[in-house]
Parts: C-alpha cells; structure tokens; sequence
C-alpha cells in the first residue's frame, strides 16, 4: 500500500472517529426515537465511498465502528453500528454503481438502510417483533439525516475531485 493511500486512511479513520465523538455529545430530542444520531461519521464514509472506491469505504467504515464501539460503546453497541453500517455500505454501492441516483439519493438509501439494519439486530436480539414500531420514525429520520449528509457529502466530494485534478 502507497504511503499516501495509508496517510489517507489514517486521517479519514481519525476523522470519522472524532466525528463519532461530536454525536456523543450532541442530543436530538426526538421522543419518539430515542439515541437517534445524526450520522456524521457516515459523511465521511460516503465522501470515501465516491473518491477511494468501495473497498476502501468499507474498511474505513469497519475500522471507524469497531474503534468507536471498543472507546464509547460496548459490544452490543458495536453489533447494531455493524449491522447497520453493513447493510447501509452494500446498499449505498450498489445504487452508486447503477448511476440512477444521485449522491444525495444514494446517502439518503444509506440513512434508511442503517436504520433498518438496526432494528433487524435489533428483533432478533430482543426476540420481538413489536419493535419495528420503530420503523417508520427511523426511516423518516434517516432520509432527513441522510439527505443532509448527502448535500455536505456532494460538496466535500467535489473540493476533493478539484484538489485530486490539480
């Protein structure tokens, strides 16, 4: 691996984490839906996505869930950001390979497809069903959430395009 490949990783790796930390810190009182974050750290995983490939995204977002779980979570914390980014990683590739979507379309697959992922683990650790009451707030907070992300995702992906072109 080139040094500039390693000291990209490391910087994005540190910026995910440290984006991980802000959300610690910051509460969204929204009752109906309690610990729903933002997803910051995705920002990072999504400007990955579209400027070092797939690959390289999801061991990005692999390393930025387990250092984050093993510092401010624990291992069931780390089991529903796994399931979640997972399934938020594969649906967000294949919808930027079909070129259907745009970037913001395609955050907004990868908000709803974290949350779903979640509550998923979330059934079958917990063995009940009733907790897809969950669903429809966490795919309405996901596509707000992933359509935010994705405007600033489209932006920062384009300063990088321009700084990689010069």
């Amino acid at each position: 691996m080139k040094t500039k490949k390693i000291a990209t990783y490391g910087l994005l790796v540190a910026l995910a984490f440290i984006l991980s930390y802000v959300e610690t810190l910051v509460t969204i009182p929204f009752p109906p839906v309690p610990g729903m974050k933002l997803g910051l750290a995705n920002l990072v995983v999504l400007a990955a996505l579209y400027t070092m490939g797939g690959k390289e995204s999801l061991v990005l977002s692999v390393l930025r869930i387990v250092l984050v779980g093993f510092t401010f979570g624990h291992p069931s914390t780390m089991l529903f950001s796994i399931a979640g980014g997972l399934l938020s990683w594969i649906l967000m590739l294949l919808f930027m390979k079909t070129k259907w979507f745009s970037l913001v379309g395609v955050s907004i697959v990868g908000g709803i497809s974290h949350n779903i992922g979640q509550i998923l683990v979330a059934i079958y650790i917990v063995d009940n069903i009733n907790i897809a009451y969950y669903l429809p707030y966490l795919l309405i907070t996901g596509a707000v959430t992933g359509t935010l992300i994705g405007i600033l995702g489209a932006m920062i992906v384009k300063r990088i395009k321009n700084v990689q072109n010069t």
